[in-house]
């Protein structure tokens, strides 16, 4: 598998280079207020590409916190019901695979 996952990435790297390759060509990106910067096409094209992952990033921020911060509420939460429950005991480990009988097939 891992061998498969180098060619797979070598032939993306050979791909993308060759895009690069081909796009080379300087362009213009005008602002407001005249403001012009100039580069090659496939820099442009970088640079938005990462701006755009980052503000995804950005944007997904305080979802991934706020769903954090809940899984550790419920933990705290069920903790509580356990511990007035009386139980005490928290399965954090599974059963060893001896303690599974198996399962014959059906025919």
């Amino acid at each position: 598998m891992k061998f498969v996952s180098t060619i797979v990435g070598f032939v993306l790297f050979v791909l993308f280079f060759g895009f690069a390759l081909k796009n080379t060509k300087e362009v213009d990106l005008h602002f407001f207020l005249d403001y012009e910067l100039r580069g090659p096409l496939v820099l442009m094209l970088l640079a938005f590409f990462v701006a755009g992952a980052a503000f995804g990033i950005l944007a997904l921020a305080p979802t991934v916190f706020r769903q954090r911060r809940e899984k550790w509420q419920h933990k705290y939460t069920i903790q509580a019901l356990q511990s007035a429950a009386g139980t005490g005991v928290v399965a954090t480990t599974p059963p060893p695979p001896d303690a599974v009988p198996p399962v014959s097939p059906r025919h």
